[in-house]
């Protein structure tokens, strides 16, 4: 949007956040941004809007928008489903067009008298890299970034160019490499806000020690990670992870989809993460990690409806909360939620998927029909159907939008 002309009044990533102590947190500085972009509605008056998902934010922001007469597309619906149903009222007064991006979404709100329409997941219409493993490599190395390598027995991140250029300091001096090709590759993926890799990435980094030297591991950094915030990395991860004789080699990359391709098997922090990872189609683990007092207050507050769920609860006592195992129906990816979300687990569950074994297999051909089961069942792209639906509601007549 902000690249077809659009001006952004307030970033989203500056005021995303997960969890409840999390978003207590930074409530300031979000409720000043919310009032900023309502101050801006009311002075520009938009012809219709559209809102994307960040329910805390926008199912407010609609209260605003009908007040003004302003018609409101939804697009990626809010969790409703999982949690704080009663807000279902709101998305009742004042919604007009619901567009999902999940099957199982049109039909939890067609049921509760709301206009949805399923318009196919965008990630699921994107095409598949075509790029070989070979070049890939190549690509990485021709990004000037940091490369994270051991030194007197701690990690640490240094400037390295290219990339791909790894130092281990030995008695004989230090040795230099190019990501191997010929190795298997696994992809880490800890989420794309500074709260999830703090929870989720030195777990990760365990895992990778568990699972040896015998992979190349990817680790993906999100773009709207700053330099300032990847001194994460060294600050806090230094001090855990003494260097082996032969550790874990990490490359830190900016593609996610292509390391997702590229991998052998993944680690993906539960999000959006997983249905990029599914679409893709190489095996994976969930994992995730809050404050134990969002985990406990989450656990009693989830509950899914019929047309999500049924399947039950898992052996720990744990509702799915991985997008893809409830688009399945069914588990169909490994889930290592909060406690169960160790280094030894994760090595574990990862390790069937690395070998060419029955449970490879089976989760291939499970993300394969997941996939599609994601694309749009008209042909129109779902964000041509969203323009649709604006377009449409332009047309109408203000007396039909009251």
């Amino acid at each position: 949007m902000e690249s077809a002309g659009q001006q952004r009044i307030v970033r989203a990533e500056d005021v995303a956040h997960m969890g409840i102590t999390e978003v207590i947190k930074h409530a300031p500085r979000v409720y000043g941004s919310y009032r900023r972009l309502v101050a801006s509605i009311k002075q520009r008056r938009p012809s219709a809007a559209v809102l994307i998902d960040f329910p805390d934010v926008n199912l407010r922001l609609a209260r605003e928008l009908k007040a003004l007469n302003i018609p409101v597309i939804y697009f990626v619906s809010p969790q409703l489903w999982a949690w704080k149903r009663r807000r279902l009222r709101w998305v009742q007064q004042r919604v007009d067009r619901m567009m999902v991006i999940f099957p199982f979404e049109e039909t939890f709100y067609r049921n509760r008298h709301v206009n949805a329409t399923f318009t196919g997941h965008p990630l699921a219409e994107l095409p598949l890299p075509t790029s070989t493993r070979e070049q890939y490599a190549d690509t990485i190395s021709s990004i000037p970034q940091r490369h994270w390598y051991f030194s007197s027995g701690l990690p640490e991140f240094k400037d390295a160019t290219p990339l791909t250029q790894w130092s281990v300091p030995q008695e004989n001096g230090d040795i230099t490499y190019r990501i191997d090709t010929e190795k298997p590759w696994i992809a880490l993926l800890p989420g794309s806000r500074m709260s999830e890799i703090y929870s989720n990435l030195p777990s990760m980094i365990r895992a990778a020690y568990k699972l040896g030297n015998g992979y190349e591991y990817l680790l993906p950094i999100a773009k709207t990670i700053t330099e300032k915030q990847l001194e994460f990395f060294e600050e806090e991860l230094g001090e855990h992870y003494l260097a082996q004789s032969n550790p874990p080699r990490i490359t830190l990359v900016r593609d996610a989809r292509e390391a997702l391709h590229h991998a052998r098997a993944s680690i993906v922090a539960s999000g959006t993460a997983t249905v990029q990872a599914a679409v893709i189609g190489n095996p994976f683990v969930v994992v995730y990690k809050v404050s134990p007092l969002t985990f406990q207050l989450a656990k009693r507050l989830v509950q899914y409806p019929p047309e999500v769920w049924s399947a039950g609860l898992d052996s720990h006592g744990n509702l799915p909360i991985a997008m893809v195992n409830l688009i399945a129906g069914r588990r169909i990816v490994p889930e290592l939620i909060q406690d169960n979300f160790t280094a030894a687990n994760v090595a574990a569950a990862l390790r069937p998927f690395l070998d060419n074994s029955p449970e490879r297999a089976q989760m291939i051909a499970d993300l394969a029909s997941l996939r599609r089961r994601l694309l749009p069942a008209t042909g129109t792209s779902s964000i041509a159907q969203v323009a649709n639906a604006v377009d449409a509601l332009l047309l109408q007549p203000a007396s039909i939008l009251l």
